[in-house]
């Protein structure tokens, strides 16, 4: 799936996905990790945000989102969509597998 296109379970699932492979945890699938919320749920969300320097922009229909280091891009209808689209393609790229039964 194009990173660009991730949203609700799909989304959280890739942003998982990343975050397993930033802690090496081996504690639970992100199948199970992407019930957390982080693109819903700021509690979730906002330290990726803070950790990864992800810059927030809004414009007049949707928000974008960029990396500091890389200036990877991402758009969303919200701020913690566009953010985690922008951390998804800057440590998985701009196509991500993402299990059917959760897209």
């Amino acid at each position: 799936m194009r990173t660009s296109e991730l949203s609700g379970a799909a989304l959280d699932y890739a942003v998982a996905m990343c975050e397993q492979q930033r802690d090496d945890k081996d504690l639970c699938s992100p199948v199970e990790w992407h019930m957390a919320g982080y693109s819903s749920v700021w509690e979730f969300g906002g330290p990726i945000i803070e950790r990864e320097k992800i810059e927030l922009v809004p414009t007049i229909d949707i928000w974008d989102a960029y990396t500091q280091d890389a200036h990877v891009p991402g758009s969303g209808d919200t701020p913690l969509v566009a953010a985690m689209r922008c951390y998804v393609d800057s440590k998985l790229g701009d196509e991500v597998n993402v299990p059917e039964e959760i897209r």
